[in-house]
């Protein structure tokens, strides 16, 4: 019994960093390409319950957009939000909103503000309908499985134009881009000092 605890644990943390369906997968090459509009108007609610839309989430310049598999079970996302949240004035203070999303329950994000105070804009996904949208699902998960609608780990630069205009990913689940990849693609755009 103790092994087959410990190959379905190997199974549930392993798998999902090598490939898909038995091909290695570039992070970059999923969800939409940089310079397509966003397949999403990120319709969801945010920590306080409020509706939230692409229009009520970005600032002058843009959103970037964090998607994220759990603030509760997840170490390596709630290691990334702490990260962000020391990091997020490096985002705003270059005219970009920060938010970040996850299929997480309303319930779940409020317990996590309330206990973190991060700083930043958190949503719910409850039905991975915008994880959906972006084709970043990770199928590796069935129905009946606990994460079953969780996002493959991404980052995304958005204009105000609603059109993508950098995306970061990294290999896996474990590690995520740090805070100063994102303020380097923001700062290498062409339209940034505009």
């Amino acid at each position: 019994m103790r092994l087959v605890l410990i190959l379905a644990f190997l199974t549930f943390v392993a798998l999902p960093a090598f490939a898909e369906d038995g091909v290695m997968v570039d992070p970059m090459d999923r969800g939409p390409v940089v310079g397509t509009p966003i397949p999403s108007n990120l319709v969801s609610v945010d920590q306080d319950g409020t509706a939230r839309s692409f229009e009520n989430l970005t600032g002058p310049k843009g959103l970037v957009l964090v998607f994220f598999r759990s603030a509760k079970w997840c170490p390596f996302c709630k290691q990334q939000l702490m990260d962000i949240a020391v990091g997020a004035e490096e985002i705003t203070s270059r005219g970009y909103n920060l938010a970040v999303l996850s299929y997480d329950s309303l319930n779940v994000i409020k317990r996590y503000v309330s206990e973190h105070e991060p700083g930043f804009i958190m949503l719910s996904d409850r039905k991975s309908e915008v994880i959906d949208a972006f084709g970043i699902r990770n199928e590796k998960y069935g129905a009946l499985h606990f994460a079953n609608g969780v996002p493959h780990p991404m980052i995304f630069v958005i204009g105000h134009d609603k059109v993508i205009q950098a995306k970061l990913a990294e290999d896996g689940y474990k590690t995520r881009p740090p805070v100063n990849a994102v303020t380097e693609a923001i700062d290498a755009l062409p339209t940034h000092g505009e």
